[in-house]
């Protein structure tokens, strides 16, 4: 009985192989890594035009770590690289709202608020410097007592995620929400 239990599952591990795949960063390094799937069913096409928008609302569990929601917009990214998709085809747009405001904090402004640098900070930037375009809702910051000033450089402050959303929804980008 143990035995054979103990096949079974030395069966099951042997058959996992994504477990031992190497994982990369093909165009954000250090974030969202990814796994090759060669008998994956569907695949990124290339002739595609990528136009994407993230809804992301959650924060991460706690505030020395990065938010998740952020790096799989990384691993998206990844994910399209990989697969061959050219840079010029992809259009990406971060609407930042709810509970995620605060990824978007300086460290100044972070560290008052939770005690410890913005740990989105480098993800952030190497988002940006691929073109992703990073939008904060003003909605929520003016909810949160947030200013202007302690959002990070670079990021885009919206009338509303909502208003952001819906009218790139209604142009044909696709929504993903976290």
């Amino acid at each position: 009985m143990i035995g054979s239990a103990f096949i079974s599952i030395l069966a099951a591990i042997s058959l996992d192989t994504t477990a031992t795949k190497e994982r990369s960063h093909p165009a954000v390094p250090g974030y969202g890594a990814i796994v090759a799937v060669p008998e994956a069913a569907t695949r990124a096409d290339r002739k595609l035009d990528y136009r994407v928008a993230f809804s992301v609302t959650k924060a991460a569990l706690k505030s020395d770590q990065v938010n998740p929601s952020l790096e799989k917009v990384a691993r998206y990214v990844n994910l399209l690289r990989s697969e061959g998709v050219p840079a010029r085809q992809v259009s990406i747009v971060v609407a930042v709202h709810g509970a995620a405001t605060g990824s978007l904090l300086t460290n100044e402004a972070y560290s008052r608020k939770y005690g410890g640098p913005n740990p989105n900070v480098a993800l952030i930037s190497s988002l940006r410097a691929i073109g992703v375009s990073l939008h904060v809702c003003g909605q929520a910051l003016a909810g949160q007592k947030i200013e202007r000033s302690s959002i990070l450089p670079g990021v885009l402050v919206d009338l509303s995620a909502l208003v952001t959303l819906t009218t790139l929804e209604l142009k044909g980008w696709a929504i993903v929400t976290d």
